[in-house]
């Protein structure tokens, strides 16, 4: 399995704009900082805002933001929302024509698979994506020392 490329961008566009709470961002800044193409990052920041993911305002001084705080936006959900075709082999399809139909359990068996992919992004929400804020310092003496940063653990 092969996540497309539309979700890939839009996972990257989501991370982006996490990482930049105070302000609105612009579809060319994101485009000119992953090197991605503006037209493609608007069809994208179209399916996000549709899917609810994020809010854009429009005109001059537009932009967009997240719609929901990255702990609250679980990978699965935009991995779903994003993706359109998740018929790993011929016998997911409407129209299977496999002859094997009915006679092997690959089904069953790539559909657990498929599950269990899905079930381990939703343990994961964009927050987890995002680097951790630089290390705070703490005075201890005259010296001074890293607070260490937590452990990131999925989400129940």
């Amino acid at each position: 399995m092969r996540l497309t490329t539309m979700t890939d961008y839009s996972l990257r566009l989501l991370m982006y704009v996490a990482q930049r709470p105070e302000r609105l961002c612009t579809i060319s800044e994101v485009a000119q900082a992953y090197r991605i193409s503006e037209a493609h990052l608007m069809k994208i920041t179209h399916q996000l805002a549709l899917g609810g993911w994020i809010e854009t305002v429009r005109g001059k001084g537009g932009g967009m933001r997240l719609a929901h705080e990255p702990v609250q936006i679980k990978l699965g959900d935009v991995v779903r929302s994003v993706e359109t075709d998740f018929e790993l082999v011929e016998c997911f399809s409407t129209g299977n024509t496999c002859t094997l139909t009915g006679q092997c359990n690959l089904t069953g068996i790539i559909a657990g698979a498929l599950q269990k992919f899905m079930l381990h992004l939703d343990g994961y929400t964009l927050a987890d994506l995002l680097p951790p804020p630089a290390c705070a310092m703490t005075s201890v003496g005259d010296s001074k020392m890293a607070v260490s940063r937590r452990k990131r653990t999925p989400v129940s």
